[in-house]
């Protein structure tokens, strides 16, 4: 899995770490199971600081996205890819919620925002042109 950090980038590096590392789970390039590099061996790989990949690893741990067993490794949690709870659906609701005032504020249509978000997802999933 490649992972593209951009340091100038609004979004703190953690956040584009564990980001892709879902999008890598999203897309069925990361199954349940697979291992992780050691937060040492990823923050060598990625020439980062070991507490970002760690910040990213406790950030997915919390989502169960990943599971850090101790003297095992990390490893894509077996149900990162499940049905949502009630609690996450609410989430999702309430952070793309303004998202999509943004959006309206900035007159984008409803076809554009449905387009994008089309696009979005083939994107994720490795669907894309």
């Amino acid at each position: 899995m490649f992972i593209e950090i951009e340091p100038g980038s609004a979004v703190p590096i953690y956040l584009q770490l564990a980001q892709q590392i879902m999008e890598g789970i999203a897309n069925g390039k990361l199954k349940p199971g697979t291992p992780m590099p050691s937060v040492r061996a990823f923050a060598a790989d990625l020439g980062m600081n070991m507490h970002t990949v760690n910040k990213a690893y406790h950030y997915l741990q919390e989502k169960n996205m990943i599971e850090i067993v101790q003297k095992k490794g990390v490893f894509i949690h077996p149900n990162g890819l499940r049905e949502a709870t009630e609690q996450e659906r609410k989430r999702i609701e309430q952070e793309l919620r303004p998202i999509l005032a943004e959006a309206l504020c900035l007159r984008l249509s409803k076809e554009e925002l449905m387009g994008l978000t089309e696009r979005l997802l083939k994107d994720i999933k490795g669907e894309g042109t």
